[in-house]
């Protein structure tokens, strides 16, 4: 931040700001809109597409912008963008092809949608900042290829957890600490949560119940410490990851003592989350290191005698911290958090109730499904289904209660780019498809 900060006032002196073009006008993204049209310097929100127009003026009107234009070609984007108007449109592809735009923000949690929209940013040369972890812990490894294939930053944000972690994971780095386990703060997880048991929720902070679901039902989570795993080399210990219930308000500091040190200690590390400690929300990364005389300096600054220290952050601010990942990649070409290769681990589908044969999968955050996270080389052996691709799927057999699935129990849609996408990763990084149809052919 420190050097962004000067580098966006600079931007703003200069009359030169980095233009962006934000698909997704829900929660999150109303929050967004308010931070870069009263707070951020040397940035603009040009556009905002929205599948409901009313949707993206809302979120414009909302922060007290009414010069707005309703435009239905990349031209007419470019047009507006030159007279200075924001510009509202149903259609994210002209935010792609507008020559005005320097960046995608997309922020809608969808999948097979965003694929389409981030595969049409890349192409068209645009950096991508993904508010989304589901797509991220569903194809975020072959997006990267893509990006760098075309020159592009493609990353997840800062304020989300994912972003947070990252940033303390590089700063315990640079200390010469090794990080061991990059860790979540949660303050419910129960696998069987619902939009009808959490509608009061919701309703209370105005928010859509599937996206309160997919927070207290695990999937959410897991996609994130998936991102976090595929952006540093880390594993989950098991499936869904250890995740220990400590008592309300335990000090984040005694996670040096919940985990099995062994699993820290030997190979990658491991991305992991407790319930119940404080401060929540935060995120905490444990680290290690054999230098003697580090160790005498850390416990003369309190972190302890070791062999792991515990580091964290006591909140993550979300949308106030979005404008800083943007510059970060339009500015330095530098990803708050994006994949390092192949993936890591991944986000498979298990069952909330017991299912039938013949009944369709519904959404992230329903009432059929939740999220595990599971390392990828052995969703990739046992053929796994990703909880990213089970929506709309159909299923062959029955399935009980809490059964992970795979793709011998669902029949997929048909020509779908999420699943062309899955394909050419599986391919890519494990050397052969783990769907069952591989025929698709990859088109954006």
């Amino acid at each position: 931040m420190f050097i962004v900060d000067r580098e966006l006032e600079r931007l703003q002196r200069a009359g030169t700001p980095i233009r962006v073009g934000m698909v997704g006008a829900g929660f999150m993204a109303k929050g967004i809109v308010r931070q870069m049209l009263h707070y951020t310097k040397g940035m603009e929100l040009a556009a905002i597409s929205n599948r409901h127009l009313e949707g993206a003026r809302k979120a414009y009107a909302e922060s007290g912008e009414s010069n707005v234009r309703h435009v239905r070609t990349a031209d007419e984007l470019d047009d507006c963008i030159a007279r200075g108007q924001r510009a509202i449109t149903e259609d994210p592809m002209l935010l792609c092809d507008a020559n005005g735009i320097d960046l995608i923000l997309e922020v809608t949690g969808a999948i097979e949608f965003a694929a389409h929209v981030v595969m049409r940013a890349i192409t068209r040369a645009k950096h991508v900042v993904m508010m989304n972890a589901e797509l991220d812990g569903t194809l975020g490894p072959i997006l990267k290829i893509h990006a760098d294939r075309a020159g592009v930053v493609i990353t997840n944000t800062e304020g989300d957890q994912p972003g947070v972690i990252m940033n303390l994971y590089r700063w315990v780095k640079g200390l010469g600490i090794r990080p061991v386990l990059c860790g979540n703060i949660k303050g419910l997880h129960d696998p069987y949560r619902n939009p009808t048991t959490q509608e009061g929720f919701a309703r209370k902070w105005g928010m859509k119940a599937p996206m309160v679901t997919s927070f207290a039902d695990g999937t959410k989570i897991s996609f994130e410490n998936a991102i976090v795993a595929n952006a540093t080399g880390m594993r989950v210990a098991r499936r869904g990851m250890h995740g220990p219930v400590v008592e309300p308000g335990t000090p984040i500091q005694e996670a040096v003592n919940w985990y099995p040190i062994d699993e820290l200690l030997e190979g990658p590390g491991i991305v992991d989350y407790c319930v119940g400690a404080m401060p929540n929300p935060g995120i905490f990364v444990l680290g290690t290191t054999d230098d003697t005389i580090e160790k005498h300096y850390l416990s003369l600054y309190k972190m302890g005698a070791g062999p792991l220290y515990c580091f964290y952050w006591p909140y993550h601010l979300c949308h106030f911290e979005v404008p800083f990942t943007i510059a970060r990649a339009a500015i330095f070409k530098d990803a708050a958090i994006t994949p390092l290769g192949a993936p890591c681990v991944d986000v498979v589908a298990a069952a909330k109730r017991d299912l039938k044969a013949g009944e369709v999968l519904d959404g992230l955050g329903q009432y059929m499904t939740y999220g595990l996270c599971e390392n990828a080389h052995v969703v990739h052996a046992e053929r796994l289904l990703p909880i990213g691709l089970a929506e709309g799927c159909r299923l062959r057999r029955n399935i009980a209660r809490d059964q992970v699935l795979g793709y011998h129990d669902v029949e997929i849609p048909a020509g779908r780019l999420c699943d062309a996408l899955r394909r050419e990763q599986d391919t890519l990084f494990f050397g052969s498809p783990s769907s069952i149809r591989s025929e698709a052919a990859l088109s954006a």
